[in-house]
């Protein structure tokens, strides 16, 4: 993740800089503000060389566990600095060990436990400082702790359904890849010899596939540019907001891949806004950190305007309907939590919902893909070991004749 370097004012006028790991400038200008900072000057720190990190991230589960230990912990009575110390203490994780021991260090300076988590965005997402924060002004904090708690379990399970869904296809794809590149590599060159001194005629597939066997015998650092430029040229569209909006269209569009993605995104958004709504979070401000985790350009934009219908007086129901990425139903049960003021649990039941029909859809998705992809690979293998032996069967059948 890269490094920003930034100059900021504060509303007393005074100056501070500082560093900090965010995925771009918009989103360190957005921070700055949430900590009403006016920014000043916002660069990107450049690296001498290559820096590599060996495993130094915090991963979900370890925030999990560390979230319904501290809840246990503040719902006994115990002070707020002695479960931070307890909790870096027994903390198997290094980098999540050093995280609170940081945090602990801000708390006892007299900071609250909302500003102290802010400082580590790469460990405490906005959606948990920010539901901490309205725990901490309502008094409340254990029960916030534990709803974070189990919303982190949900959301972490959900991004591991989307990701087994993806581990078959990837693997079909890299085997019919390699067994492709070992036949025109190794084997094809052998047919080839043979073919020219025996000095028989060829058929067209058979000449087609000794092409790309020279081809990519001789050429193959062109094959290997050519696949990094395309995949480099995505990536660089992909980073334009018109390109992540082209992109992440289509791909709610693709056959059973978008159906999956599209309810996947709605399990996400429906659970992040239901638990902050019901947290104490306000409508505005939940809305804006939904769209910045929803992970599809499409969403991001149907809640941005959802959060200009709502700053307008107006309800959320009606952008949401005009995207055309939800479901008449989801939009129906939100306008009718809106009106009924039951708008975090109508979400959180749509949640459930949709959790329940991604599995759905991720066993739909293999059922479909099983079939497809292993015709795939027979008929690409197959049809090159099939038009090396079409000479043969000439040359057998010149033979009889």
């Amino acid at each position: 993740m890269p490094v920003f370097t930034y100059s900021a004012r504060s509303l007393a006028g005074e100056i501070r800089t500082g560093e900090i790991d965010l995925p771009s400038r918009e989103e360190v200008v957005g921070y700055l503000r949430r900590q009403r900072l006016i920014p000043v000057k916002v660069e990107q720190k450049k690296t001498g060389g290559l820096t590599l990190d060996f495993g130094g991230g915090v991963k979900t589960r370890d925030v999990v566990i560390f979230t319904r230990q501290f809840a246990t912990m503040i719902n006994s009575g115990l002070p707020l600095v002695q479960s931070l110390n307890i909790l870096a203490e027994q903390s198997e994780s290094k980098a999540l060990r050093k995280t609170i021991e940081q945090v602990l260090y801000d708390v006892e300076a007299g900071n609250t436990l909302a500003d102290s988590l802010r400082k580590h965005p790469k460990v405490f997402s906005d959606l948990y400082v920010n539901m901490v924060a309205a725990g901490e002004a309502g008094g409340i904090l254990d029960v916030i702790l534990l709803r974070l708690a189990t919303f982190l379990e949900k959301s972490d399970a959900l991004a591991r359904k989307i990701k087994g869904a993806m581990i078959y296809p990837a693997v079909i794809l890299c085997v019919t890849v390699a067994a492709v590149a070992i036949l025109l590599v190794k084997v094809i060159p052998t047919f080839q010899e043979m073919f020219e001194s025996a000095g028989v005629p060829l058929p067209g597939p058979t000449r087609l596939v000794i092409l790309l066997s020279t081809l990519l015998q001789t050429y193959w650092w062109a094959v290997l540019g050519v696949i990094a430029g395309v995949v480099f040229v995505i990536r660089q569209v992909y980073k334009t907001p018109g390109g992540r909006l082209a992109i992440d269209r289509m791909l709610l569009r693709l056959p059973i891949m978008g159906n999956l993605l599209r309810k996947a995104s709605i399990a996400r958004f429906t659970r992040t806004l239901g638990t902050l709504i019901s947290s104490g979070v306000s409508i505005l401000e939940g809305l804006e950190i939904t769209a910045r985790t929803a992970g599809n350009r499409v969403l991001h934009d149907a809640i941005m305007e959802s959060r200009v219908s709502i700053a307008g007086g107006e309800t959320i129901a009606e952008p949401l309907k005009r995207a055309g990425v939800f479901p008449p139903m989801v939009v129906q049960m939100i306008h009718v939590g809106e009106q009924t003021g039951g708008l975090d649990e109508m979400l959180t039941k749509i949640a459930d919902f949709y959790d329940e029909e991604v599995d759905v859809a991720v066993e739909a998705l293999l059922s479909a893909l099983e079939p497809v992809l292993i015709v795939v690979l027979g008929v690409v293998v197959g049809g090159m070991i099939v038009s090396m032996y079409l000479p043969i069967f000439d040359m057998i059948n010149a033979v009889q004749g």
